[in-house]
């Protein structure tokens, strides 16, 4: 008997070691430190999208085969004999290789994130948070590629949409492992699976609405519907949906500017205000429930929404000013965070239980 229970004793001694607080708090605050920078190559990634710089640099990952972008005399021969065809525009030059130098330190530190990640669960056995960092870095070398498609491929629209997208993807991700990592609320909610399916459809809608953005950038079709409420005057123009949401459009030679005729471009702008009505109603819903739940969240859901839909009219009031451009493109990544934020909460409450459950139970 005592020879069993000291093996007993002995392989709870070789049990994982529990996962310390410290730890959690210190990848809670690298991944808020990743959440502002990614926040910020989202930004310079509209930015570079909006100023036409996408192809300030024809090649990848240099710039006219420099480490930025050519500006003396001597650096501008060199880059025009190497790329004949291409005036060099050293502005936009910049403006690329600042991007890509910004998303390659974020790159750095989701690799030190990783690291640190894999040696705590050889030297711990600790991986609550493993796998969600490695879905993080590889989403975020993904990015990387399609960095490097978006200039070979000379701003191919399906392409560009999905550096969009990618963009918004690592910033989500990151957005989740700081919920994650943060200390539990004592607070308990419950709510019904209803809620839970709708806030999953509300969820889907934004990233839906997101792509409807970003497939407006790429194809140049923001300034399609110059007024409002109206697009060219009338209630419902003249417009080509298969054309505009054709994914399969051929490649090359350049999309700067735009391939799509005038209706198709009508036909992804007005897509996306309607988008844009639809979802809007769909979160004040969310938002209005969620006052009972967590006054807060709502709060801020509501704000940020309300700030996302004037920044959308002011764009075309004033006909695109590339200032509230980005803040458009930044607040739509707030609003979807803030969507995952509510479908985080939700999912991590109690499941409310049928009252006519109750009465039957009794």
């Amino acid at each position: 008997m005592i020879e069993a229970k000291m093996s007993v004793s002995k392989k709870a001694v070789t049990l994982p070691l529990m996962p310390k607080k410290e730890s959690y708090l210190k990848i809670n605050r690298i991944s808020l430190v990743a959440i502002i920078l990614v926040f910020f190559v989202v930004g310079l990634g509209a930015y570079t999208r909006l100023s036409h710089s996408g192809l300030g640099c024809p090649d990848w990952p240099g710039c006219y085969g420099f480490l930025t972008s050519p500006d003396s005399n001597v650096d501008l021969a060199v880059a025009n004999a190497r790329f004949p065809d291409q005036a060099v525009e050293s502005q936009k030059g910049w403006i690329e290789m600042v991007h890509r130098y910004v998303a390659g330190i974020a790159m750095l530190l989701t690799l030190v994130l990783f690291v640190s990640a894999l040696l705590r669960r050889i030297r711990t056995g600790e991986s609550k948070y493993f796998k969600h960092i490695s879905i993080i870095l590889c989403v975020i070398v993904l990015q990387a590629a399609f960095g490097m498609w978006t200039v070979t491929l000379k701003l191919w629209p399906q392409v560009v949409t999905a550096h969009l997208l990618g963009g918004f993807t690592t910033f989500s991700l990151y957005y989740l492992l700081w919920l994650r990592s943060k200390p539990s609320s004592t607070r308990q909610y419950f709510v019904s699976f209803k809620a839970r399916f709708f806030a999953s459809l509300v969820f889907i809608l934004t990233i839906f609405q997101v792509f409807l953005g970003g497939w407006m950038a790429s194809n140049y079709a923001a300034f399609a519907c110059p007024d409002l409420p109206l697009c060219q005057g009338v209630v419902w123009p003249n417009a080509d949906y298969v054309q505009g949401f054709n994914l399969f459009q051929h490649i090359g030679p350049t999309y700067l500017g735009g391939l799509l005729e005038g209706e198709a471009r009508v036909a992804i702008h007005l897509a996306h205000r309607i988008g844009a009505v639809i979802l809007a109603l769909a979160v004040l819903a969310i938002g209005f429930y969620m006052f009972n739940k967590n006054k807060k969240l709502a709060c801020r859901l509501v704000f940020v929404l309300i700030l996302q839909i004037s920044l959308g009219l002011a764009n075309v009031w004033f006909h695109i000013p590339i200032q509230v451009a980005v803040l458009h493109n930044l607040v739509a990544a707030l609003l979807l965070v803030h969507m995952l934020e509510v479908l985080y909460v939700l999912i991590q409450a109690k499941e409310e239980v049928d009252e006519y459950a109750n009465k039957c139970s009794n």
